[in-house]
């Protein structure tokens, strides 16, 4: 884990949802109109990577990666 995440991110609810996601595909985030985010999970990877994976998606949230108008090849390289 990353030592700065002492980032809140206050008044935010997450939804976090199992679903089975194409290949190479491990979890994407959403951000929903109500101000909450939904955050997609691949069911068939294990517990940890899902930690891994809510953590990455996490970091787009704190980034405000959604409103940065850079393409998703960028945002992800970075």
């Amino acid at each position: 884990m990353r030592d700065d995440m002492d980032l809140p991110l206050e008044g935010a609810d997450y939804f976090i949802y199992l679903m089975e996601l194409p290949p190479k595909v491990y979890a994407f985030i959403h951000p929903n109109e109500d101000g909450t985010y939904s955050v997609y999970l691949d069911p068939r990877r294990d517990f940890w990577h899902w930690v891994d994976d809510i953590e990455h998606e996490w970091w787009h949230m704190i980034r405000e990666d959604f409103w940065n108008g850079k393409p998703i090849w960028v945002v992800e390289a970075a």
